[in-house]
This record gives structure tokens, C-alpha cells and sequence, in this order.
């Protein structure tokens, strides 16, 4: 009698990742403009007050940026 082959470990699919947050977005897009700028301290402002917005759990979609 033939032993049964090991079962396959099932790869389950990577969970889709949440939709951005809009106002991740909206920072994103104003420190986008202040480089376009070269409004250095405004770009600086933005990524501060998008991490804080983050960090507040306030962040719907944890967006990479």
C-alpha cells in the first residue's frame, strides 16, 4: 500500500491593504506641491503632521510615505 502524499501547505492570499486615508492624501499632495515649490518648511510641516495624524490612530488606511 502506497502511503498518502503530504497535503500542500495552501497559500492563502495577502490580505488587501486598507484604501489610502484622504487626509494622508491630502498631506502627501501639499508637501508634493511645497517641494514643487521649494517651500522646504511647508513640505517639512506636512510629513510632521501626517505622521502625527497617524501616530493618533485617527488614520483609517496606514499609507506607506
Amino acid at each position: 500500500m502506497n502511503p498518502e502524499p503530504a497535503p500542500q501547505p495552501q497559500s492563502t492570499p495577502d490580505p488587501e491593504p486598507p484604501p489610502p486615508c484622504r487626509t494622508c492624501q491630502e498631506f502627501t499632495l501639499a508637501e508634493a506641491v511645497a517641494n514643487g515649490e521649494r517651500d522646504w518648511s511647508k513640505a517639512t510641516d506636512c510629513r510632521v503632521l501626517r505622521k502625527r495624524h497617524q501616530e493618533a490612530g485617527e488614520c483609517l488606511g496606514r499609507e506607506a510615505g
